[in-house]
């Protein structure tokens, strides 16, 4: 049964949520087991969509996942047990499915797993490359300093994943908008507007006639035409998510102009960093291409690093590998190599990472120092023929009657 309780916390902090039980009782037990004291338990109803939507809010999230590290990183450096430090942190979180996940990791640590077995057990939250640090860091005896430089790494992964995020959706928005409001303006504002020259006897000119046209299409076809729209997007996004369309997708953003550009510098800071770290927490280094090859979400840098693992397994210098692969730039190629000649490889991956991060920056600026004169253009074409085809037969009455 599905149930929303509201407790107290310790402090007296009131903490709401939505969690499964199969009891009251049950429920209380394991609020009270949490730190918590329940003063109002409501049975929610049961149905597919509350499901779905208590899923959807209490998934634990990239953010979550930061945050966590964090907070572990700073509690085992000030010398706090790995149990303690989760039973903490689960008391600060009002999220459903972070508690249940920190509380099943305390079960397996109790039970005498070590703490990167406990993270296996979460393959959808915890990479792979999260993974092997942490079992990197309990072989070393520093799992503190190893998650400190893994919060790090997620902290900056995210900063870098927003400024992407921005820097596609705002011209997004702007155009989706823009059409949204043509589209209105085709289907319901132009057609009363062009009625009035049904009236007049006059030549209409060509872009008045095309506009008279695409309005009248529009306005006996509109619903058509939204459903269409959003059929294709919904199709789309699904046929991108399916491996056929993501290889398709991966290779085509590549290519795109400026864009494919801030795409392939950011994911050359993901895979430079992530082998930096790894390499230098003493993964072995085709362990380590192994696990960015896995943990790698671009088809293009995953077909590449597959190459590359093969190289270096039949005995091929990582740098020389990453000759043979068009997507690596020569300055990684380079840095790679005198990294291996000097036996600092994880040393001159974080400064080659370092660099691209500028680059990064300055390519995501770029794009939306184009994008913004590139909208306004659109924008002053589209309004432009409208004005045009609207205000011309206009003229051409005022010429007749004169």
């Amino acid at each position: 049964m599905l149930f929303e309780y509201v407790a107290l916390q310790k402090d007296s902090t009131k903490v709401k949520g939505v969690i499964e039980a199969n009891s009251v009782k049950d429920l209380t037990d394991y609020l009270k087991k949490n730190g918590l004291f329940p003063i109002e338990i409501t049975e929610k109803k049961d149905n597919t969509v509350s499901k779905f939507t208590t899923k959807l809010l209490n998934k634990a999230s990239f953010k979550d996942i930061v945050y966590i590290t964090r907070q572990l990183a700073i509690m085992l450096d000030s010398g706090l047990t790995l149990i303690s430090s989760l039973e903490i942190i689960k008391k600060q979180t009002s999220k459903a499915a972070l508690k249940e996940m920190l509380s099943d990791m305390d079960k397996y640590i109790r039970e005498g797993k070590t703490f990167s077995m406990a993270l296996s057990n979460f393959p959808k939250q915890f990479s792979n490359f999260y993974i092997a640090l942490v079992k990197s860091g309990e072989a070393s005896g520093k799992l503190d300093s190893t998650l400190n430089r893994l919060a790090i790494h997620l902290e900056r992964e995210r900063a870098l994943r927003q400024s992407v995020r921005n820097a596609m959706i705002y011209p997004l928005a702007i155009v989706s908008a823009m059409f949204l409001l043509i589209f209105v303006m085709f289907a319901f504002v132009m057609p009363r507007m062009l009625s009035l020259y049904d009236n007049f006897d006059v030549e209409l000119p060509e872009s008045t006639k095309l506009l008279m046209l695409l309005t009248d299409f529009t306005e006996k076809y509109w619903i058509f035409i939204l459903g269409s729209v959003v059929g294709a997007v919904f199709l789309l996004l699904r046929y991108i998510k399916s491996s056929t369309g993501k290889k398709i997708f991966d290779k085509f953003i590549f290519n795109v102009p400026v864009i494919g550009n801030v795409v392939k510098i950011s994911g050359l800071v993901n895979v430079t960093r992530t082998l930096s770290i790894l390499i230098s927490s003493g993964v072995p280094i085709l362990d380590s291409l192994r696990i960015v090859t896995n943990v790698n979400n671009n088809v293009v840098f995953k077909k590449a690093f597959i190459e590359i693992s093969e190289r270096v397994e039949k005995g091929m210098s990582v740098g020389n590998a990453m000759s043979k692969e068009a997507i690596f730039p020569e300055s990684l190629i380079q840095m790679t190599i005198v990294g291996e000649q000097t036996g600092k490889l994880d040393v001159s991956l974080q400064k080659i990472s370092d660099y691209y991060e500028q680059e990064s920056e300055m390519a995501i600026k770029g794009l939306l120092t184009l994008m913004e004169p590139a909208i306004i253009v659109l924008l002053s074409v589209v309004v432009g023929f409208l004005v045009m085809a609207v205000i011309t037969p206009i003229f051409s009455l005022t010429s007749s009657l004169q």
